[in-house]
């Protein structure tokens, strides 16, 4: 059990730094919108939607190691 709580604390760990970073990206988008290239936005909003996909899959991964540790 201590091994799931440790993933569990992992998984957490990540979640945390990908939301981070899809906050300081959205900044980013926000400020830069009339001075930056197009094909820097265009990778930056790339980038975002592939982080909230990413924030998505690891929500439901750590949904099944909360549901893992309640069986035990």
């Amino acid at each position: 059990m201590n091994a799931l709580n440790e993933q569990l604390s992992y998984l957490r760990l990540w979640l945390g730094i990908m939301v981070v970073t899809g906050i300081s990206l959205i900044g980013w988008l926000l400020t830069s919108l009339n001075a930056a290239p197009w094909y820097l936005l265009i990778g930056g909003i790339v980038a975002l939607m592939s982080i909230a996909f990413a924030c998505w899959a690891l929500h439901f991964k750590i949904e099944s190691k909360i549901a893992e540790i309640s069986e035990l």
